[in-house]
């Protein structure tokens, strides 16, 4: 009975240890939990996260939790976003730093019913056009402009039913996310006529990883840790779909999130294209280029006045 209460002590203490040396992070998605985070929950689920030292919690994003505003307030560690979003928040003073550059395209585009007879951008013209009201909207609007489009925008919080019913003429949808949406609420897709972002000059790549400055500065081990501990659990999740998916819906169901496998599992297919768009591993940097074309569009757009410094606010693997 000694022995067992020794070694029970022992084993403790090796747990207390261990819970010591990890580091905690804060994570934040910027959307409702689902399978575009696919590679954050796997990192955390198969102790990959652990593995590199961290303790990782990941918090629930979507519209009631604004990711650059968690960031600005330092109610989150790390968050993900859109890098036009981060471009902008940068801008505006928040000094957000991109640590790892996740998608390299755009997965945007606008959709219409064929029936509307809306060929053209310049179709858009006197129409309602829903646009989702969050932190990653610029691109749709960068469209609009490009074309000098003027049109009533209506502001979309949750759900295509507007578009379903006709309320609007033309939605804003992520290829990944609700396009497959509207497809599944009956509408075929050669019913539709899809304006894709990559077709007309805004081929600019999305989702970031990102933090401040001041918490690069102070904890640059632990970003680079977290990034790549993210890409090995998005490496995961592409290699074992079923058990990944599984894992997404158990966190959808938590928050209490409709949760569709099909139209899940078509996401996370998705997202392997646009993730390894360029090759079989994410490398997570992000091209001058590519931040010159994002920060040109925003301040042609009027949504920035001026173009951050690219060496201040590129903190992706390409820049250790």
């Amino acid at each position: 009975m000694q022995r067992y209460i020794l070694f029970l002590c022992m084993l403790m203490h090796v747990w207390s240890i261990k819970a010591q040396e990890l580091t905690e992070v804060s994570y934040l998605p910027h959307w409702l939990h689902q399978a575009q985070f696919a590679g954050y929950y796997m990192a955390k689920e198969k102790g990959i996260y652990e593995k590199y030292g961290l303790d990782v919690e990941i918090l629930p994003g979507g519209p009631n939790a604004p990711a650059m505003e968690m960031l600005a307030s330092g109610d989150v560690d790390i968050t993900s976003g859109f890098l036009s979003g981060a471009i902008k928040a940068e801008a505006r003073g928040i000094e957000v730093v991109n640590i790892g550059q996740v998608s390299q395209r755009s997965a945007s585009m606008y959709i219409v019913r064929k029936t509307d007879s809306i060929w053209n951008p310049e179709d858009f013209n006197n129409k309602k056009i829903g646009i989702w009201r969050s932190d990653f909207r610029e691109l749709p609007m960068a469209f609009l402009n490009k074309y000098h489009i003027e049109a009533e925008v209506v502001p979309i919080t949750c759900t295509v039913n507007l578009f379903l019913r006709g309320g609007i003429d033309v939605l804003c949808v992520m290829w990944y996310n609700e396009y497959h949406q509207v497809i599944n609420f009956g509408i075929n897709q050669d019913e539709l006529q899809v304006f894709d972002f990559n077709e007309y000059d805004l081929d600019i790549p999305e989702d970031a990883i990102l933090t401040r400055q001041q918490y690069f500065q102070e904890n640059t081990m632990i970003c680079r840790k977290f990034v790549e501990a993210t890409f090995e659990g998005w490496a995961y999740a592409f290699d074992h779909k079923a058990e990944a998916l599984d894992v997404v819906i158990r966190y959808m169901k938590q928050y209490n999130i409709p949760a569709n496998y099909a139209h899940q599992k078509w996401m996370l297919n998705r997202m392997e294209d646009i993730l390894l768009a360029d090759g079989p591993e994410m490398t997570g940097e992000l091209s001058q280029k590519d931040y010159m074309n994002t920060a040109g569009m925003l301040l042609q757009s009027g949504a920035i006045k001026r173009i951050p410094v690219f060496q201040k606010f590129n903190k992706t693997p390409s820049q250790k």
